[in-house]
């Protein structure tokens, strides 16, 4: 996939490497945005439990609790969720509607790609006693 602002935030997504602290804000600013959505005009109920399971994960990862997940894997997880958190990207999310699609799209394709790290992740998350 080629696309300038998403290229920008894998390069944002490589400043937070290491600083858990910065990873754990921004999962706060993805919940606040994803509380924002009108989820009844997106009609995707598969695509909100991806967004959610991506954040689940991102913060499972800053907390420490989850590692077992390739440095540019997770890379590629924090650059959809800054893309999604950016209001102003390929087609801004001023843009009713539309103006998520790109955001939506971006993390499908994430997801999509991560498939297998995804699974792992699900797995070791269903065998916990306490959801974080």
């Amino acid at each position: 996939m080629r696309n300038k602002f998403f290229e920008i935030a894998l390069a944002q997504a490589a400043r937070l490497t290491g600083r858990s602290g910065r990873i754990l804000t921004l999962v706060t600013r993805l919940s606040t945005k994803m509380s924002q959505v009108n989820w009844s005009s997106i009609q995707r109920e598969q695509v909100k439990l991806q967004l959610f399971t991506l954040g689940r994960l991102a913060k499972a990862y800053a907390l420490g609790h989850y590692r077992d997940i390739p440095w540019k894997t997770m890379l590629m997880l924090l650059a959809a969720v800054i893309y999604f958190i950016n209001p102003f990207d390929l087609l801004p999310d001023v843009i009713p509607v539309a103006g998520l699609t790109d955001d939506f799209a971006v993390l499908v394709w994430v997801y999509n790609a991560m498939g297998t790290e995804i699974e792992k992740f699900q797995v070791w998350e269903s065998s916990r006693a306490r959801p974080l």
